[in-house]
């Protein structure tokens, strides 16, 4: 089977969550799948569940502090080019049937690096390894490389009414 890019971008809620809906679909087919988390370095439900299945899913954190508010720090500049040079090998060599690459847009976006580096790894992957990409600001490119392109669309949202992320929903 050949492995698709796919694309989980916009403003709305679940770009995450529906890739991490995809992996537990591929390890209930017996596949091993690979995350890596840029931006981000924290703990989340997510995270506690998935050390239940560290047999079929393998995840790292490349994020450096919340720069999200900030300009990033030189530390996440680091840590991601450290990520992305790791995904090339995982990519490559095709231990793994999917890899997300959560929150990838938002490091290109912020430049922590660059959409042609991103694309190249992808590109230089196994034919097999599904990626998948997630994150705000999708690159154009990237959208017009991908096989499958979902935008997630905030229409409305608990937020505005000053509800604070909610343990076992947000995080």
């Amino acid at each position: 089977m050949k492995g698709m890019l796919q694309v989980y971008s916009g403003d709305g809620k679940g770009k995450t969550t529906a890739a991490f809906g995809l992996a537990l679909r591929m390890i209930g087919n017996g596949k091993k799948v690979f995350i890596a988390q840029f931006a981000k370095r924290t703990e989340s439900g997510e995270l506690n569940a998935i050390k239940k299945f560290k047999d079929q899913i393998t995840i790292k954190q490349y994020g450096g502090k919340n720069f999200i508010k900030e300009k990033p720090s030189v530390e996440d500049i680091e840590t991601a080019k450290k990520g992305i040079n790791e995904i090339k090998a995982i990519l490559k060599f095709g231990e793994y049937d999917l890899v997300i690459l959560d929150e990838a847009n938002i490091a290109v976006y912020y430049n922590l690096f660059s959409i042609d580096e991103l694309l190249g790894v992808i590109d230089n992957r196994e034919k097999h390894v599904e990626v998948i990409v997630t994150g705000r600001k999708a690159d154009k490119k990237l959208v017009e490389k991908a096989d499958l392109v979902t935008e997630m669309k905030e229409i409305k949202h608990y937020y505005s009414k000053g509800i604070q992320a909610r343990k076992g929903i947000e995080f």
